[in-house]
């Protein structure tokens, strides 16, 4: 199941506020549809994503697919190649990344993500379970892969 961008800028408004608001259009949201990024996202995560940002290696970006341009993709950019990046997802069982299409142009690039937002499973009814999905559930997306993950590879 493909990963889907929804750009989502601000409303348009009178001369001054467009001005003032007008870095927030290079901003938006992507929605996280297949298990290839596993554990860092997960199906239904909402991922807050810059436009034109600096890629680096280890950033997660989001990406048109090289052989089908109408769809777009999440992938970790793992290292700057020639003309574009090798990319791979995270979950080391799916393979719909480099290693099936090779390196990806720049210019397929779209986004880096910048915050990864894990929506609630079900309704909280105490304000400490909302607090504890809040602060589970709102985290930088980082460069690099977590502690963690790295452990488990040794």
């Amino acid at each position: 199941m493909p990963e889907r961008l929804e750009e989502r800028g601000p409303e348009q408004g009178e001369e001054q506020g467009r001005e003032r608001r007008g870095w927030l259009r290079a901003f938006g949201l992507a929605e996280v549809y297949n298990p290839s990024m596993v554990p860092t996202l997960r199906p239904g995560d909402q991922l807050v994503v810059q436009y034109g940002a600096v890629v680096r290696p280890g950033d997660v970006v989001v990406l048109r697919h090289p052989f089908r341009q109408d769809l777009l993709i999440v992938k970790r950019a793992v290292e700057r190649r020639g003309d574009g990046w090798w990319v791979q997802g995270d979950n080391p069982f799916v393979e719909n990344d480099s290693r099936e299409f090779g390196v990806v142009p720049d210019e397929l690039v779209v986004a880096r993500a910048w915050v990864r937002v894990r929506p609630p499973r079900g309704f909280q009814r105490s304000l400490s379970g909302a607090l504890s999905w809040a602060v589970s559930a709102v985290r930088p997306v980082r460069a690099e892969r977590s502690p963690s993950r790295r452990l488990r590879a040794r």
